[in-house]
């Protein structure tokens, strides 16, 4: 069951609403505090995930101020909020993860599903996407999108190989 943006887990008759980045921590302990600007990430995959969730939510101010600022994210503001508006994210599985304690750069490969209500299908972004650190802070460069083969499971989720769904 999905609750604002977090999933719902019923454990002996409490309710615990999990962070949407599927980390299986509560979001007080996880992307929350990074999104409220509480703290900011200290890793290239918190950062990862906590995009993610700000997806989700469809707050766009967050993704754009985690953009490293040579990207110049604020004019797409119009496209990612009609892009948020029609898109119900499905979960995320992040890969991997690569970039050590004093690194400048980093890497993050995931796979996050979603729903095109605007398409009425599923799909998923399999991307490895590059962090520049700058003032201490991590912020997302770019990323390069990875399809699979055509015989593959299709990673969306809907059970099909990817050449009969989103292959098409």
């Amino acid at each position: 069951m999905v609750i604002q943006g977090g999933f719902a887990v019923v454990t002996r008759g409490v309710v615990d609403i999990l962070c949407p980045c599927d980390s299986g921590l509560p979001p007080d302990q996880c992307c929350a505090a990074f999104i409220s600007g509480a703290r900011p990430p200290r890793t290239p995959g918190q950062l990862m995930r906590s995009r993610y969730t700000a997806f989700t939510q469809r707050n766009v101010d967050y993704l754009i101020a985690t953009w490293h600022p040579d990207c110049e994210a604020a004019r797409w503001r119009a496209e990612l909020t009609a892009q948020c508006a029609v898109t119900q994210w499905r979960g995320l599985v992040v890969k991997a993860e690569s970039a050590g304690r004093d690194a400048q750069e980093g890497y993050v490969e995931f796979i996050a599903r979603f729903f095109d209500e605007q398409r009425h299908r599923p799909g998923f972004i399999h991307e490895r996407s590059r962090f520049v650190r700058m003032d201490d802070r991590w912020y997302y460069v770019d990323g390069l999108h990875k399809q699979p083969a055509r015989n593959e499971p299709c990673p969306c989720g809907s059970g099909n190989k990817y050449k009969k769904c989103c292959g098409r």
